[in-house]
C-alpha cells in the first residue's frame, strides 16, 4: 500500500484516459471489487450485493439506525399471537420488462433466498407456511416464535434478499441465474458487461420510488443520473490518478497511504461512508487439529494484538479502534465485552500454557494468505508472525482470494490440502447481531467453512431471535457474547474504518455502510 503513494505522481502522468469522454450524466465508480457474477443468492461476495442494490428492490430495508422499514411493502400487520404476518405490496411496482411485481414474485424470491442464506434458512425453519393471497398480498405463518421477521426480510448483506421475477426465482438455488431483470432504480446492461473492464447501468424511467427521503438503505430511491459505469481498476495508484483527473467520480475504498494525498486536493471529498467500519475476522478450522481443541483456540486470543494488526494494515490512528472485544462491533447498540479476554497485548507464556494443555505437538498450522487483497495479506502476515513467536509451526501459502474461497471449503487434514486459519473482512451489516452474523453460527458440519459446533451457543442464538421483548433480548445477548468467547467461532482481530473519495461535482453521497447511488447527482 505504501508503494502506491510513491507511484501516484507518475501515474497521474501515465494512467490512460479511456473514460474521459463519458457524458456528464454518467457516474463513474470504482468499488472494492469488480463485478464478476450477478446472482445475489449464489454468492455472498460484496460485489454481487452492490450490483443487487442497483437493479433490485427489497421488501424491507434498514434505515440509518438499523431499523427495518417497509420498502416494496405498503402494509405489514401481525396477528395478536405474533405468528401470522400479512404483507401488501405497493401499487404500481413493475419489473424492468414491464411486468407487474406480484406477491408470487416476492414469495418465490424468499423461498430461493432461504435455501442458501443463514438468516433465510433460520426464518424458513421457523415458518409453517408462506402463501400468496392475491396479486399484491401474501402471508407468512410461523410455526414458532420469531421476533425479527421484518429484519430478516431486510437482509442487506451476505446473500441479501432481493425480489426477482417468479420465473427467475424458480432457478434452483444451486444454479446461477442468467436473467438480471429486477425492479430497482437502475437497469443492468448485460450486453455491455465486460469482466476486467466495466459493468454499466442505466436509469430505470419506470421506477416508482417511495415518497420519502432516503435514509440508510431505506426510503425513496431516486435515480438522478442517467448511467453508472462500474470500472475495474484494482491498482490503487491508477484509481487515485483517475479520480484526480476526473476520469472517475467515486472511489469506494482509498488505500490508507493515499488518503493524505487526496485530502489535499480541493476538488475532492474524502470521508467514510461506513462510520462503524470493518472488522478483521480470523476464522479457525474447528474440525482439524490443533484448533479442534478450545484451549488451542483460546491461545490465539493471547497472540493477537489488534492494534498491531491495524498498524500492519496501514490504518491511520484516527481510523482505528485500538481495542474492540465486541463480536457485534464497537460503536453499535449491541456492543458488548461479556466474556472477553486477550486481544489487547500479546502474552506468549499464557498462550504457550494453553497450547500445552491442548496437547499441541508442533502440528503444521496452515494460514491461507490472499496476497491480492492488501488488507487480508497484511493482517495475515502480522498474525502469522505473532503465532510463530508463540510456538506454532506456521505455514503461510500465498494465493489469490478466489483460491482462498475455494480451498477454505476443503475438510481434509492440512497434509491433504486442508487448512487451519484464514482472514476475511466484515462490515457492521455482516457482523450485525446473533441472527445475521454468518460466522457466529455454530451448527457443525452443516454450517459454513470452519464448521464450529456448539449446541449451547446455537440455543442462545435461537432464544435471542425468538424473543420479541427488546429488554429480554438484551439480557440474552450478553449470554450469547460470553458463550462465543468460550467457543471462538472466529476472532475479532481489529476494527477500523476506511475512507471513500469523490469529486466535488458529485452530490448526495450518504453514510450507507455499503455503496448505493440513488439520490446521487452529478453537476457538469
Amino acid at each position: 500500500m505504501r508503494l502506491a503513494a510513491a507511484f501516484l505522481v507518475a501515474s497521474l502522468a501515465l494512467a490512460p484516459a479511456a473514460h474521459a469522454q463519458a457524458p456528464e450524466q454518467t457516474l463513474r465508480v470504482v468499488l472494492i471489487n469488480e463485478l464478476t457474477s450477478i446472482d445475489p443468492v449464489q454468492s455472498t461476495a460484496a460485489f454481487v450485493r452492490n450490483h443487487g442494490f442497483l437493479i433490485y428492490d427489497q421488501l424491507f430495508a434498514l434505515d440509518s439506525q438499523g431499523v427495518a422499514r417497509p420498502q416494496m411493502v405498503e402494509t405489514h400487520t401481525v396477528s395478536a399471537d405474533g405468528l401470522t404476518h400479512s404483507f401488501t405490496l405497493r401499487e404500481g411496482l413493475a419489473f424492468h420488462d414491464g411486468a407487474p411485481v406480484r406477491a408470487a414474485d416476492a414469495v418465490q424470491s424468499i423461498r430461493r433466498w432461504a435455501e442458501r442464506d443463514t438468516v433465510g434458512r433460520t426464518l424458513a425453519a421457523a415458518t409453517a407456511a408462506l402463501e400468496v393471497v392475491d396479486e399484491r398480498r401474501f402471508t407468512l405463518r410461523l410455526a414458532r416464535p420469531f421476533g425479527l421477521v421484518a429484519e430478516a426480510l431486510a437482509r442487506p448483506t451476505a446473500s441479501a434478499l432481493f425480489v426477482m421475477p417468479e420465473r427467475v426465482a424458480r432457478t434452483p438455488a444451486a444454479e446461477q441465474i442468467t436473467d438480471p431483470t429486477g425492479s430497482g432504480p437502475f437497469l443492468f446492461r448485460r450486453a455491455e458487461w465486460r469482466i476486467g473492464d466495466r459493468a454499466t447501468y442505466h436509469r430505470n424511467p419506470q421506477y416508482r420510488p417511495r415518497d420519502e427521503a432516503p435514509d440508510g438503505l431505506a426510503g425513496g430511491k431516486r435515480a438522478l443520473v442517467e448511467r453508472i459505469e462500474w470500472l475495474a481498476m484494482p491498482d490503487a495508484a491508477t484509481a487515485a490518478a483517475a479520480l484526480q483527473r476526473g476520469e472517475i467520480d467515486f472511489w469506494e475504498q482509498v488505500s490508507a497511504d493515499l488518503v493524505p494525498v487526496l485530502e489535499r486536493n480541493r476538488s475532492l471529498t474524502v470521508a467514510p461512508i461506513n462510520e462503524v467500519g470493518f472488522m478483521v475476522w480470523l476464522r479457525l478450522n474447528h474440525q482439524q487439529p490443533p484448533f479442534n481443541d478450545p484451549r488451542a483456540r483460546r491461545a490465539l486470543l493471547h497472540l493477537v494484538n489488534q492494534q498491531d494488526v491495524l498498524n500492519g494494515i496501514g490504518i491511520r490512528p484516527a481510523d482505528q479502534r485500538p481495542y474492540c472485544p465486541a463480536y457485534f462491533m464497537c460503536g453499535t447498540p449491541l456492543e458488548s465485552d461479556a466474556g472477553a479476554e486477550g486481544l489487547r497485548t500479546i502474552d506468549i507464556p499464557r498462550a504457550q500454557a494453553l497450547l500445552r494443555e491442548a496437547g499441541y505437538a508442533n502440528q503444521r498450522v496452515v494460514f491461507l494468505n490472499a496476497t491480492d487483497t492488501p488488507i487480508n495479506n497484511a493482517a495475515t502476515l502480522v498474525m502469522a508472525d505473532a503465532f510463530a513467536r508463540g510456538g506454532l509451526a506456521m505455514d503461510v501459502p500465498a494465493m489469490d482470494w478466489g483460491t482462498v474461497t475455494q480451498r477454505r471449503n476443503r475438510r481434509e487434514p492440512v497434509e491433504q490440502g486442508g487448512w487451519s486459519l484464514f482472514v476475511t473482512v466484515a462490515n457492521a451489516l455482516d457482523a450485525g447481531n446473533p441472527l445475521s452474523n454468518l460466522y457466529l453460527a455454530s451448527p457443525g458440519a452443516a454450517g459454513l467453512t470452519g464448521w464450529p459446533e456448539d449446541a449451547e451457543l446455537e440455543s442462545l442464538r435461537r432464544a435471542w431471535w425468538e424473543e420479541s421483548d427488546p429488554a429480554k433480548r438484551a439480557e440474552i445477548l450478553i449470554r450469547v457474547h460470553a458463550r462465543a468467547y468460550q467457543v471462538l467461532p472466529y476472532i475479532n482481530a481489529g476494527q477500523f474504518r476506511t475512507m471513500a473519495a469523490w469529486r466535488s461535482t458529485v452530490q448526495g453521497i450518504r453514510p450507507t455502510a455499503i455503496p448505493v447511488f440513488w439520490g446521487v447527482s452529478k453537476r457538469p
